[in-house]
């Protein structure tokens, strides 16, 4: 029997559905292609120990999975429940009380069939709706952030036995609904370290309030305890709130990465980046073997604070040439390109003076 399941993968900070077909034969083996990692290969193991600990299994038929489309490289560990609610359909141990093509279904699974949080959940849910799938089925963690896309259904569950009662018994599950506008005003964060604290300093203040206002950059020179880097962290405080759009970028790139708020939502201060001078160059632009945001990138709509700036390597500093002016990063791959914005509202240096 043919089954299809949807899920998603992430390129940059785009989302794009990926089907799962499972067919089950006569026969005896366990198939997965279509350009899995080694994270998916493993699957397998996660799926049987929680099928198993759940009343189910994975039956001994011939399974073949195919995560289409099979050109793209699939990453990471959320597609364990997209892969199990294929094979318990494809399998008939369950029937399909809602139909599997209205969800998108993501989730790592535990060995006791609970549920671990996914990153990416934001751009996924925007990518659902606009798809037009009625429904989100993904980790509880996870479900106040997807939540903020009006318009599509979200349900957040603790494990894979509330997902199997859903479809197989038609067991309601209650979807989350947050108020965005309203959690996102309510919730307007003052930064932890305020410019109002600093006492004297007129000049710099001075010039601190012209940078934030302007969206400048601006580099700070002094001896040592002069106060550069207790200015810089301050900085944020002066600077605009973010508005809603800013915050929902800010959000998706920071879901991306997997750094959201631990209760989920919308971000709703300005992040404040200070990487260490010995970050490499794929860390400060963003990339790797499966690309991935960097600081750069993580600073969108914030501040990027570069402190103690001559003990960055030379070839750090160049990489940043192109992000400065373009305010966004390219990184081009065999299979694909990816950009992610890098539109820092203010830009701060600092330089040690000594002697």
């Amino acid at each position: 029997m043919l089954t299809k399941v949807y899920g998603s993968a992430v390129f940059g900070v785009e989302a794009q559905t990926i089907t799962v077909e499972v067919n089950t034969d006569i026969g005896i083996g366990y198939h997965l292609v279509g350009l899995p990692d080694n994270a998916i290969k493993e699957s397998n193991y996660r799926i049987a120990a929680a099928l198993q600990n759940n009343g189910y299994k994975i039956p001994g038929k011939k399974i073949t999975l195919n995560m289409a489309p099979a050109d793209l490289r699939k990453e990471g560990s959320a597609y364990d429940l997209t892969l199990a609610m294929g094979i318990l359909v494809s399998t008939g141990q369950i029937k399909e009380s809602h139909p599997l093509k209205d969800f998108i279904i993501m989730g790592e699974l535990s060995l006791d069939g609970s549920l671990q949080p996914i990153k990416g959940a934001l751009p996924i849910a925007i990518k659902a709706k606009e798809e037009g799938f009625k429904g989100f089925i993904l980790p509880k963690q996870n479900a106040k952030e997807a939540a903020i896309v009006d318009g599509l259904k979200v349900y957040g569950v603790d494990s894979i036995k509330e997902v199997l009662s859903f479809f197989d018994e038609g067991q309601l599950l209650e979807p989350t609904q947050i108020d965005m506008k309203t959690e996102f005003y309510e919730h307007l964060e003052h930064p932890e370290f305020d410019f109002a604290d600093v006492k004297g300093q007129e000049g710099i203040k001075r010039c601190m309030e012209i940078a934030a206002a302007g969206g400048h950059n601006i580099i700070l020179i002094g001896p040592p305890g002069s106060g550069k880097t207790m200015l810089a962290k301050r900085l944020p405080s002066i600077l605009p709130p973010l508005s809603l759009t800013e915050a929902l970028e800010t959000t998706k790139i920071h879901s991306v990465a997997g750094r959201t708020l631990k209760n989920g939502g919308v971000m709703t201060s300005r992040p404040f980046r200070s990487p260490h001078h010995t970050i490499s160059d794929v860390a400060l632009v963003g990339g790797g073997q499966y690309p991935q945001p960097g600081e750069i990138s993580l600073a969108h709509n914030g501040v990027l604070f570069l402190d103690e700036l001559p003990e960055f390597k030379r070839s750090v500093l160049e990489v940043m040439r192109q992000p400065l002016e373009d305010r966004d990063v390219t990184i081009s791959r065999a299979r694909f390109t990816v950009t992610y914005p890098a539109g820092y509202v203010d830009h701060s240096f600092s330089i040690q003076k000594r002697g």
